[in-house]
């Protein structure tokens, strides 16, 4: 080995490879982690000026702050972005680095629309469910009550959609929609009334069923006027309505 010369140059030109490689690198790490790398500014876009309506400073101080290591080089972003998300009221989180020494974040909030479930837990007008300060939620707007087995709140948003469009003609708007473990439909509208939809057999069964209902409220109306308490649609050819002065049988003439 000792006599041939190639692969001893060869060797050599290897391990003096390797030597300038470790070097490279150690002066690479010297160099990333002097001081003026180190993370002076987190900036986040909205906080300061105050457009975020739920989130504060404070809050991320508390929450995201202390999840944060590393300097500019070195702090994982996609750590920090999850650090931000964990912040009530975040619903995303983007994170760029700006040379020298700072990250930009930019957050969008979730926008409330009603309560999902008994557990204190929000749903967003995008069907994400997060927990957050009730009260806060309801300075916003009028909550509307939703409720569905785990999984489906983006079924249940679609279908709220689907009743407020419905209803609006007789100008009445859901206080709540629920969506039984059994997959059946209930909702409550604005003027307290219950209306019972059961299951969704095919594509067009529910409107159908609110169909029935909308030709018949007005003269449902003119007959008991705000006494109705509850509408059952579950049958085939007629409903079930109760009111304040007793229950009653109506057949339709829709199929």
């Amino acid at each position: 080995m000792w006599q041939d010369i190639k692969m001893l140059n060869a060797t050599a030109n290897t391990l003096f490879g390797i030597l300038l490689l470790v070097l490279l690198m150690s002066g690479i790490w010297w160099v990333i982690q002097r001081p003026v790398f180190t993370l002076k500014v987190i900036r986040v876009d909205g906080v300061e000026k105050n457009a975020l309506r739920h989130v504060n400073a404070l809050t991320i101080r508390d929450a995201a702050l202390p999840k944060i290591k590393g300097n500019f080089f070195t702090t994982n972003l996609d750590t920090v972005r999850t650090a931000f998300e964990t912040v009530p009221w975040v619903r995303k989180a983007s994170v760029q680095r700006e040379w020298p020494n700072q990250l930009i974040v930019t957050l969008e909030e979730h926008r409330p629309l009603g309560t999902w479930g008994e557990e204190g837990r929000l749903i967003s007008v995008k069907g994400d469910v997060f927990t957050a300060n009730l009260a806060e939620a309801e300075e916003d707007a009028d909550l509307i009550e939703f409720g569905g087995p785990d999984g489906s709140e983006k079924e249940v948003l679609a279908r709220y959609i689907n009743f407020k469009d419905w209803f609006a003609k007789i100008s009445l708007v859901p206080d709540s929609v629920q969506y039984s473990s059994r997959y059946a439909w209930s909702l409550k509208l604005s003027n307290g009334m219950k209306v019972e939809l059961g299951r969704e057999q095919d594509e067009s069964s529910l409107k159908n069923r609110v169909d029935q209902l909308l030709m018949v409220y007005p003269q449902l109306v003119a007959s008991l006027q705000d006494s109705i308490e509850s509408v059952d649609m579950r049958y085939p050819n007629g409903l079930a309505l109760k009111s304040s002065r007793g229950a009653f049988g109506l057949k339709s003439k829709l199929k």
